[in-house]
């Protein structure tokens, strides 16, 4: 069901005061993103975790693919978590 012409201008107005009050905020809403910062870099932390137990059972069972892929997931994870780290900070 569409918006009527006073609901758009109540919305726009709403969002306006939004991104005056809080900023940060109104720009994490804008990016449509699901997932707060904060989950994600928890989320980077998990899969760099999760690359490490499988290097140590590439390593462990003597398995090069496995232990390959832990260090691949080790490394895009932490790319990720830099990524997530240097956005923050701007």
């Amino acid at each position: 069901m569409p918006l009527s012409d006073e609901e758009r201008k109540q919305l726009r107005e709403l969002e306006e005061e939004l991104a005056a009050e809080d900023p940060r905020l109104a720009r994490e809403l804008e990016s449509g993103s699901l997932w707060p910062r904060q989950s994600r870099g928890l989320l980077a932390a998990l899969v760099w975790i999760a690359g490490l137990v499988l290097l140590i059972v590439g390593i462990a069972a003597q398995v090069a693919v496995v232990g390959i892929l832990g260090f691949l997931l080790m490394g895009a994870s932490a790319y990720w978590a830099l990524r997530l780290f240097q956005r923050r900070n701007r």
